[in-house]
Parts: structure tokens; C-alpha cells; sequence
């Protein structure tokens, strides 16, 4: 069901882009990036996270961690991760999968500027093998997601 929904996301909006199915599992950064052939930074990774009441994504690269600090002033309050359960029955898609197409529910979308390193990235698909490969700028555009600095790089 989650990767038929970004199927039907893309068939919509983004015709031109094509879900890539690979028999590996792109689940984890490594592996996604393994896959793909690129490096873990380029994998674009989607957190699930808890503002007070209210659930959104952020999409950062894949070495990046979130920013507690970061984050407490860009959200107005303290985030915390959504736990496993809870990530699948918002999104619509499992863990590993987790992507910013093609929701269950609809959710604020947003995308650190660490993705802005890159010409193209690599996020999930709704599936624990499946992916695609787009511009920053254009996953921002077609998840209508605000570009947030709420991440750190690793040192």
C-alpha cells in the first residue's frame, strides 16, 4: 500500500520521476546508499517527530543528526522522535521506507538546508527496498515542505 501511494504520488505531480525498486533493503542509510551507489550524505532521510500536539517530517541528509537546540527554536518547543509504532500509522509507510510522498495522513513537510549540499539526493519510497532520485529543491517543492536549519553535520 505505502509504495503504491508514492507511485500514485509521483503519477500526479512528478511523472517524470521514476521509483527505483533495488532487491537489496534500502532501509538504513548504509544500505541506501550501498544500493545506490552513493554516499550516506546523499541519502535523504525522513525524521518522524512530535511538536507538542502536532506530527511533521524533516528531510536532512543522511549523515546529519537533528539539533535538539536547533530544532527548540526553529518548532517553538522541545521535538521528540514519534516511536516506531507511531511512525507507520501517521505516514502510511513502514520504518526504513519513511518518505515525504504520497501520506497517509497530510503533514507538515520540512527539509534542513544540509540537503542543499547536493545537485540530487536519494529518500525512501514507502518501501523498505524502493527509492527515488530527486533535486532538493524539487522534493521541497512537490511536498510543499519550508527549508528549516535544524540539523547537525558530524565533525
Amino acid at each position: 500500500m505505502s509504495l503504491a501511494s508514492v507511485r500514485a504520488f509521483f503519477a500526479e505531480k512528478a511523472p517524470d520521476i521514476a521509483v527505483i525498486e533495488l532487491e537489496a533493503s534500502t532501509a538504513t542509510v548504509a544500505e541506501a546508499a550501498e544500493g545506490h551507489g552513493v554516499a550516506p550524505a546523499q541519502i535523504a532521510k525522513t525524521l518522524s517527530i512530535r511538536v507538542g500536539d502536532h506530527v511533521a517530517l524533516v528531510v536532512t541528509r543522511g549523515d546529519a543528526r537533528l539539533d535538539n537546540r536547533k530544532a527548540k527554536v526553529v518548532f517553538g518547543s522541545k521535538v521528540r522522535m514519534l516511536d516506531l509504532g507511531e511512525v507507520e500509522a501517521v505516514t502510511g509507510h513502514p520504518v526504513g521506507g519513511v518518505c515525504p510522498f504520497g501520506l497517509a495522513t497530510p503533514l507538515p513537510v520540512y527539509c534542513d538546508v544540509s540537503l542543499q549540499a547536493f545537485d540530487e539526493v536519494v529518500p525512501a519510497a514507502g518501501g523498505t527496498h524502493s527509492s527515488v532520485r530527486i533535486a532538493p529543491a524539487r522534493m521541497a517543492e512537490l511536498t510543499g515542505a519550508a527549508w528549516v536549519d535544524v540539523c547537525a553535520l558530524p565533525t
